[in-house]
């Protein structure tokens, strides 16, 4: 005759399986995923189709996403269940800007310093807006566009870099060598910083991952690099509105390649000097 002294569930309760604690999928969380081994901080997570996924992101950069399953998840080592965070309560600590810099709340603009930051195209200027655009008003700093730097050095002499007014540029593609490179090494001075990142384009300097595409596609020399990224992509060719997308997934600092972000933060420290 079996026992019923376990009750309906015939298992005795040291052999039956504990339920996992739940911890909210709070961003920056880290943890593991336990079928596959993965370790990053949480990016996001949220409601699709499949249901809920959070996005992990290691510390390569690199971004996977999966499912909220129970005890799918190892917090320091101990099994858990991931479930969606509630809203999010005030932030305990300072706000931070998409720059990651402390907020100033009320922080009124910045009258125009005579010094500027000037980048090579308009999407170069979009980008450190949406990102820097905060630190930008508080420090009083503007910036504008060249379309290209082949007429860099007539544009240094007509601005007159002096003490008090100067000038910093971000240049695409700044490498030993290089066109650019001789061109930068013309107008450096005590008053004038050029400095540059090493993408062909600023759209490189987008994470991939941000922007949900597994990297940026090799496009051959000769081919124009926007429109040949578009169709590798599997894009339409239209570089008005892939751009649109690409900017629309940048969100703060965590999307861009740090080879840009060290060099934004040297421009605005160069041309906004501590008085």
């Amino acid at each position: 005759m079996r026992s019923t002294h376990y009750g309906p569930d015939l298992t005795p309760p040291w052999k039956r399986q504990q339920p996992a604690p739940e911890v909210p999928a709070d961003r920056d969380l880290v943890v593991e995923e336990a079928a596959t081994g993965f370790c990053g901080a949480v990016v996001r997570c949220e409601k699709t189709a499949q249901g809920v996924t959070v996005t992990l992101e290691d510390r390569h950069g690199k971004h996977r996403v999966f499912p909220l399953t129970p005890r799918g998840f190892l917090l320091e080592g101990k099994t858990v269940t991931l479930v969606r965070p509630t809203v999010a309560a005030p932030a305990r600590g300072p706000a931070r800007t998409a720059s990651g810099s402390v907020a100033v709340p009320g922080a009124r603009a910045r009258i125009a310093r005579e010094s500027r930051i000037y980048v090579e195209g308009r999407h170069d200027a979009e980008l450190v807006e949406r990102v820097w655009g905060d630190d930008l008003r508080i420090e009083g700093v503007v910036v504008e566009y060249l379309e290209g730097i082949d007429d860099l050095p007539a544009i240094v002499a007509e601005f007159a870099p002096g003490p008090g007014r100067r000038l910093g540029v971000l240049v695409d593609h700044l490498l030993p060598g290089t066109k650019e490179h001789r061109i930068a090494a013309r107008v450096t001075g005590d008053a004038v910083l050029v400095v540059g990142h090493p993408f062909i384009d600023i759209w490189a300097a987008v994470k991939p991952a941000s922007v949900g595409i597994p990297g940026w596609p090799q496009v051959p020399r000769g081919e124009e690099w926007k429109e040949g990224i578009c169709r590798r992509l599997g894009w339409p060719v239209d570089t008005p509105a892939a751009w649109k997308r690409i900017l629309a997934s940048v969100n703060s600092y965590r999307d861009l390649d740090p080879a840009l972000l060290g060099r934004v933060e040297e421009l605005i420290d160069f041309v906004s000097p501590t008085e």
